[in-house]
């Protein structure tokens, strides 16, 4: 005697005795059908793995179960927690420390900056490097900061820091900035940091007069523009972009160390006004004659590494003058991969004030 099976199946389409379809007085068959065509809301989710909404609720936190911060006096000044796997800034309970000056929370998961106000009067230095945090905010209070560090995160926007009045010093290292932006009134910041980013272009620099140090490099640029207004300017470091020229520096007299390598320069030029260089690297580059650095009378250092470089003469000619000059690099020019053996000779005897050649010191007779 056959039994019927344990799980019988159930037909997609019930019918009737007859094999007829089974539905109701209106056709319906009981089956709920949806369109092939889905609409997406938010494309851009699937486009960038890093979205992120701005205005969306805050994801919940998890409370951590032990104090981290039970050993700190209530008066500290100073807290360092770094790599602590901390997600909630609220957690911390930082209003115990009203007295607190520098607060490090480096290579944390902290996505949501949140300050209690009452740390605001006596905080001055605020590390959050190398986080989670996609937006800026949450600032407000903390009038008194000089420092903040906020690189290594997914920030694309530069917003809701320009009432820092205080800061000398701001670092978006490596994040995902593609314009420099909201920045007006920080009169007093000295130290600029947006290297590792997406920018192309420099631009809203203009009312950041007192700044003594730019750090550019590995963005997008093709053209150095819009620096006149940085009159203070000692340090510019702009490598690892693509610029074809040299150009753009006249109103900075006061500049004194140049960073331009990995760059798509051919030529030195465009220095005629910086007189007070000291170092100047141009290394990985095309330029083929060591040329136009002969005003440069304070030079200490020249970085000239993989280049095309091919003449003692020129070295000569343009840097044996130079009576603070002491360390030159050439490796990876024609000058000394033609012939190795005789090169650093070759340099010392073009150069004797130099006391160092690429990585290695020279020996005094």
């Amino acid at each position: 005697m056959d039994l019927p099976p344990e799980n019988p199946t159930k037909p997609d389409n019930p019918t009737t005795p007859n094999g007829s379809a089974l539905t109701d007085k209106n056709g319906w068959d009981g089956k709920l059908r949806v369109g092939k065509k889905a609409e997406i809301v938010n494309a851009e989710v699937l486009s960038d793995p890093d979205y992120s909404d701005e205005d969306a609720p805050p994801v919940e936190q998890i409370l951590a179960d032990e104090d981290i911060l039970d050993d700190y006096e209530k008066d500290t000044d100073e807290i360092d927690l770094v790599h602590s796997r901390i997600s909630s800034i609220p957690a911390l309970r930082l209003d115990r420390f009203p007295k607190i000056e520098r607060l490090c929370l480096r290579q944390n998961q902290i996505s949501r900056i949140e300050f209690p106000s009452n740390i605001g009067p006596s905080l001055q230095e605020l590390d959050l490097y190398d986080n989670l945090i996609s937006h800026i905010r949450g600032l407000d209070h903390l009038l008194h900061l000089t420092s903040l560090d906020l690189s290594f995160n997914k920030i694309k926007h530069v917003k809701n820091v320009n009432h820092l009045k205080e800061l000398k010093d701001l670092y978006f290292v490596q994040n995902k900035i593609q314009k420099i932006e909201n920045l007006e009134g920080l009169e007093k910041l000295r130290n600029l940091e947006l290297a590792a980013n997406r920018i192309r272009e420099i631009e809203n620099l203009d009312t950041l007069t007192g700044l003594e140090e730019l750090w550019l490099g590995k963005n997008k640029i093709t053209e150095l523009k819009n620096v006149d207004s940085l009159a203070n300017l000692k340090i510019l470091s702009i490598q690892s972009n693509r610029l074809p020229v040299i150009s753009g520096l006249d109103a900075l007299v006061n500049l004194e160390e140049l960073y331009i390598s990995h760059n798509a320069l051919t030529q030195i030029s465009g220095l005629d006004n910086n007189r007070n260089l000291r170092v100047i690297d141009i290394s990985s580059n095309q330029i083929s004659q060591l040329t136009n650095l002969k005003h440069l009378q304070h030079l200490e250092e020249v970085w000239a590494s993989s280049n095309q470089l091919s003449s003692f003469d020129e070295v000569e000619k343009e840097l044996a003058d130079k009576k603070e000059l002491t360390t030159v690099y050439f490796e990876g020019n024609p000058l000394q991969t033609k012939s190795p053996a005789l090169y650093r000779n070759k340099v010392r005897l073009a150069l004797p004030q130099i006391k160092q050649i690429d990585a290695t010191f020279v020996r005094v007779a």
